[in-house]
């Protein structure tokens, strides 16, 4: 017990010291609420045999890209002599920051950096990204499969060419079918 000095004549007053330690507050456990699910009810009608819009020929649904990219034609492609990053973003449709993920991972991506550090992939280095576009995300391959795939040499860039001339032809005749309807 602790004793406190009056300064002033009066008689020590007495205080109780308090303890440390908090009030504990009692734990209540409650049950846990039970779910009932209802049975899923029958169904008497017929599902519909395709839910496909008229648009889609379902043929050729499985052919058609997640997101394919908006590159220009060669000539086109050539006419600049560096592209920011941004403008090939925006070209291949995806993020900034998988572009640099993209260069940190494969050898063939070496874009030319100016003095403030900015990007600039000459029309080559878009060439590449269109290769590693294809293999990533039209061809499912993992980061490590895709750079194997690479590692084969010139036969790669061969069957990439020979896709994307098929592509071109697939195109020209789908414009052509839509046009004799």
């Amino acid at each position: 017990m602790l004793q406190q000095l009056d300064l002033f004549g009066g008689e020590p007053v007495q205080q109780v010291s308090k303890s440390s330690e908090p009030k504990k507050k009692p734990y209540i456990i409650k049950p846990p609420v039970q779910v009932v699910e209802e049975p899923p009810a029958t169904v008497t009608e017929e599902p519909q045999a395709s839910t496909l819009p008229e648009s889609i020929d379902p043929v050729v649904m499985d052919a058609v890209p997640v997101s394919s990219p908006q590159i220009p034609e060669d000539a086109a492609l050539d006419s600049k002599l560096y592209y920011p990053i941004s403008e090939v973003a925006n070209m291949f449709n995806v993020n900034i920051s998988l572009l640099r993920y993209w260069e940190k991972e494969f050898d063939i991506i070496k874009p030319r950096k100016n003095r403030k550090g900015d990007r600039l992939f000459r029309p080559e280095d878009i060439r590449n990204l269109k290769l590693i576009h294809f293999l990533l995300k039209e061809k499912r391959y993992t980061i490590e499969g895709a750079k194997t795939f690479l590692k084969k040499g010139n036969k790669v860039k061969e069957k990439f060419e020979a896709i994307e001339s098929l592509k071109k032809i697939r195109t020209f005749l789908l414009e052509m079918k839509s046009g004799l309807s």
